[in-house]
Order: C-alpha cells, then sequence, then structure tokens
C-alpha cells in the first residue's frame, strides 16, 4: 500500500515574484505536487501579510501577482489544493486555540522577534518598540496552518526550519492536554532542498526586492532585456578568456540551461565571448522558457474572476479536511454543543471525547462484516464480506494502525484499500463536494479510534 505525503507550502503576499523566487521556490514547488504520492496544499499567506505590510493596495495587488504566477508557471489545481489562507476560517480559530496551549517563552526565542528587539535595543529604543502582536504571535499562526492540515513536510528555507520546529512543539503540547492517548497533530517535518538554486541579483548580492537587484518574473521582454544588460561583469574584453565559476551571469544561465546548453556557454565564455553576447544568451535562454508562462499570467491578470473562482474551489477543497477536524478540536477542549452533552454527568477529571467505532456482525450466509460508525452515530463504511471473524478483526485493526489509507474514488462513492483489494464502501452521495467531505471525514475518523 503506498503512502501519500502530505506537503504545504505558504507564499506571503506582499511583493511582486522575481526570477529568484521562481527558480528557489516556485518552479521546484510545481515540479514536486506532480508527484503521484504526494498530496499537495498550497495557499496564499495573506493573514502573514498584515504582519510585514500595511498597504492595502499592495497587498491585494501582490495576492493577485503571486496566484497569477503560480497559475502560469503550471501549478494545477486539479492535483493540488490551492487556497487563499484568509478564505479559511478555521485557520485563526485553531490559532487562537493554539495560542492558548504555546509557552510563551518558546514565543520569547522566535528569530524574528529576538532580531527586533536586538535592533530596539542597539538603538536605544524601548526592547518592545514597534513591534506588534502579529509579529510576536507569528509562529502559532505558521503553526496553525501546518497542523490544520496535518502536513508531513514542510518546504521551508533554512531561516524557517525553527518556526516548523515550533509547530512541532505547540502540537506535542495540544496531544498531550487533550489527546487523552489520541494525536490529533501529526509531526511536521522541515524539508530542506539543499540543489535548490539561490540566485544572484544584478550586482552578484542574492536577489532581493530589499537590495533593488531583481529581474521581474513577467515583465515584457524588453525590461526583462534591459534588466540584465545591467548584469555586473568583470572588465575583461570580447576574445579574453571568461571565469564562468566566477561570474553571476553564469550562474543565472545555469539555472535554467539543460546540462548541454551550460557546458556548451561554459566553453563559450573560456573562449572568449564577449559580456554583451554573453548577455544577450542568457535573455534568449530565459524568454524562451517564459513567453508562454508570461503570456498566461498576463492572461489571468486580465481576468481576475477567473482565478477567484479557482481559489474559492480551492478554499471549498481545504475547509473540506478543515471543519471536521476543527469541529474534533473543539469537542476535544470542551467547546461541546450543551444539547448533546446534557445527559452527561460532571466529570472530575478528563474523559476521551465519544470516538468513531466499529461494529462487527454476521451476515445470514455466514460470512462477517463490520461497519465504521462516527461518534454520531452516521455509518462511514460498509466493509466487504469475510470468510470469518478474524480476518474481519485484522482489518479493522490495520484500519487502526495509523497507515496511510488508500482511499480510491468512483462517480459518486469510495471505497477503502488494504494490499491491493478492496476491504469497505461508503455510500453513494448526492454529489463529488459531499464525496470528498466524507473522505476526509473517515481520515479523522480514523486517527486513531476505538474498537
Amino acid at each position: 500500500m503506498t503512502t501519500r505525503t502530505r506537503i504545504l507550502t505558504g507564499i506571503t503576499t506582499t511583493g511582486t515574484p522575481h526570477l529568484g523566487n521562481y527558480a528557489g521556490a516556485i518552479r521546484p514547488a510545481i515540479l514536486a505536487s506532480q508527484d503521484a504520492n504526494a498530496d499537495s496544499f498550497y495557499f496564499l499567506a495573506d493573514y502573514h501579510a498584515l504582519i510585514k505590510c500595511d498597504d492595502p493596495q499592495r497587498i491585494q495587488r501582490s495576492r493577485m501577482e503571486i496566484a497569477a504566477t503560480w497559475l502560469a508557471g503550471g501549478l494545477d489545481v486539479n492535483r493540488v489544493t490551492f487556497y487563499r489562507q484568509s478564505d479559511i476560517p478555521e485557520i485563526p480559530e485553531l490559532t487562537w486555540l493554539l495560542t492558548c496551549v504555546a509557552a510563551k517563552g518558546l514565543l520569547n526565542r522566535a528569530h524574528a522577534y529576538k532580531a527586533s528587539v536586538d535592533k530596539n535595543v542597539e538603538a536605544g529604543e524601548d526592547p518592545d518598540a514597534g513591534i506588534s502582536m502579529g509579529l510576536y504571535s507569528y509562529p502559532v499562526l505558521m503553526a496553525a496552518d501546518i497542523l490544520m492540515f496535518n502536513a508531513h513536510k514542510v518546504p521551508v528555507g533554512r531561516d524557517q526550519i525553527q518556526h516548523v520546529e515550533m509547530a512541532r512543539d505547540i502540537g506535542q503540547r495540544f496531544n498531550h492536554l487533550f489527546g487523552n492517548g489520541q494525536e490529533f497533530f501529526t509531526m511536521p517535518e522541515a524539508l530542506i532542498e539543499e540543489s535548490v538554486a539561490t540566485l544572484p541579483g544584478l550586482d552578484g548580492r542574492k536577489m532581493s526586492k530589499s537590495y533593488d537587484n531583481t529581474i521581474p518574473l513577467f515583465t515584457s521582454a524588453k525590461d526583462m532585456k534591459d534588466a540584465i544588460s545591467r548584469i555586473v561583469t568583470d572588465s575583461r574584453a570580447p576574445g579574453e578568456a571568461k571565469d564562468p565559476d566566477n561570474s553571476h551571469l553564469f550562474t543565472l544561465y545555469q539555472a535554467f540551461a539543460t546540462k548541454a546548453q551550460e557546458e556548451e556557454f561554459r566553453a563559450e565564455l573560456l573562449q572568449g565571448l564577449g559580456w554583451g553576447e554573453a548577455k544577450n544568451r542568457l535573455f534568449q535562454l530565459l524568454d524562451s522558457q517564459l513567453a508562454e508562462p508570461r503570456e498566461r499570467y498576463h492572461q489571468l491578470m486580465s481576468r481576475p474572476s477567473d482565478m477567484e473562482d479557482l481559489l474559492l474551489i480551492g478554499a471549498k477543497k481545504a475547509r473540506a479536511v478543515a471543519a471536521p477536524f476543527l469541529a474534533q478540536l473543539r469537542e476535544a477542549v470542551g467547546l461541546r454543543s450543551f444539547v448533546n452533552q446534557a445527559a452527561a454527568p460532571v466529570a472530575t477529571k478528563k474523559k476521551a471525547a465519544k470516538a468513531a467505532r466499529f461494529v462487527s456482525f454476521r451476515e445470514d450466509d455466514g460470512s462477517f462484516r463490520f461497519r465504521l460508525l462516527a461518534a454520531d452515530g452516521e455509518q462511514l463504511l460498509l466493509s466487504r464480506n469475510f470468510a470469518d471473524g478474524k480476518a474481519a478483526g485484522a482489518v479493522t485493526k490495520q484500519l487502526q494502525s495509523g497507515s496511510a489509507l488508500d482511499v480510491r474514488t468512483e462517480a459518486l462513492s469510495f471505497s477503502v484499500w488494504l494490499d491491493g483489494a478492496a476491504v469497505a464502501d461508503s455510500a453513494e452521495f448526492a454529489d463529488s463536494t459531499a464525496r470528498d467531505a466524507a473522505v476526509e471525514a473517515l481520515r479523522v475518523a480514523l486517527t486513531p479510534i476505538e474498537d
């Protein structure tokens, strides 16, 4: 049985994507999303943007530009869940639940907060001058982003590893306080891509908006050519050998070239190719790869309603996961319906919330089957027939083991498979949205459950 890895990536919406963003984050993430064994979640981190930027027009423009960039770059919304953070109301609610268990001492150690405090102290200011609660509690919001969807892997730069570790700490604390033996949250791991390129900018420093040395990704061909012409090179004249390994221009070319193109360009530089012609070669290479995505980008930017529709569909997919999971977490912390709890005695100590359960039974022909019932009694699964009770029991234990589920949809229903054979089926649903929501409810119910 194949294990599907859940990968989650957020993109803060505070600027216009440039060539370095594309090579370092966007392109590798789009390639990773094509892995058939991965469930990929990509979101526009627009709540995070509010921490860094108080210009509403800039945030709105950036949201559109970044969404259009990912879609133009080839992100397939049918394969992934692509959504805006602000379209998922469960995220800020989970943030508060996690805030109530996050240790202040942990947040005091966050790199961004400490750097701001150190800067204030060096300037002779109050340590917390200009520091908002948004900046201070940023790691909790990031933890909610990750833990809401129980991501296994979170691709981040080295400067973000701490946030994934803090998400683990906060998730473990919640599991300890409210799990009663149940692990609500998967412990995420930071995924560091050592091979991902960090591109130099026009002046040789890391390409960054803060250095004003970027090449905008989907600017016009003319603007891109003009930007490339400003790349700093040494003073070696045409005919003089150039050193590719110490050339920012070659590093840029290398990030987009095939191995054969790279070797040919290296040889030409060593043979004295002029910098002017070298810059023209770089422009031709980039333009050949980015012309079609550039056209798609500008089409998307001219039709924002198309992007809005796609993001709302993504939000619906994300909420099909988030809503039932948050309901389970609310139940765990005691935010329960008075009606459902009216007959329950007052507890003197924490008791496990009522969980999903298996009910076994025997058919008239002597075969054994089981039903999986949700906490409210709704049937989630009905098994196939088994020759004896031992075989049926072995399947229920395997389903409760915490291993990744192999769920296969067909029309308006789904089935669960183990070791290459279908073992249980759902009912038929009114539409695919209801079916997909039921699949997510099943995953939640089996994490883990009682007999």
